[in-house]
């Protein structure tokens, strides 16, 4: 049976506090091909929810360089799977700033789509505080950014299979 298991927004702080400015041998560092940034969103949600999706392809999952989905590093991938996820692990929906909590992901683009994964770590009345990779950052207000556009994921929880 699924079952929802919900989404521990503080040990996802947690570890985007660690890791920002380093790297989790863990992990492949992506900054050589093409950026870090959605891989490491992705481990701060797992971090959060302790459940990946083993779905080839589609699902969300990581285990070696060779061995994962599309949506572990990709930014495009990652969107499409929290907002599309039915089954294991983590989900979400689009929202709004004024929705956005720690432990959310905000996505930058431009007219020609979306390139660059953030990790929501502090939220005020003034500014949204993100961590990310490639630019490493911790707590770097969204003010500071330049882009053209942005989309909000807010993680609604996780689910896992039970017996």
């Amino acid at each position: 049976m699924l079952v929802d298991i919900g989404y521990d927004r503080n040990s996802a702080f947690e570890y985007a506090k660690k890791w920002a400015y380093k790297r989790n041998p863990k992990y492949y560092n992506f900054d050589k091909l093409g950026g870090d940034c959605t891989n490491f969103v992705s481990q701060c949600i797992l971090s959060g929810c302790q459940v990946m999706n083993y779905k080839p392809t589609f699902g969300w999952y990581y285990i070696n360089l060779n061995d994962r989905t599309p949506s572990w590093s990709g930014v495009i991938y990652l969107y499409n799977f929290l907002v599309d996820n039915k089954g294991t692990g983590p989900y979400g929906v689009e929202v709004g700033l004024d929705k956005i909590q720690i432990g959310d992901v905000i996505q930058l683009g431009h007219a020609n789509g979306f390139y660059h994964s953030l990790f929501v770590t502090g939220v005020s009345s003034n500014d949204i505080f993100v961590s990310t990779h490639t630019q490493d950052a911790f707590m770097r207000g969204l003010s500071t950014y330049f882009f053209e556009r942005f989309r909000c994921i807010h993680i609604l929880g996780a689910r896992k299979y039970v017996k």
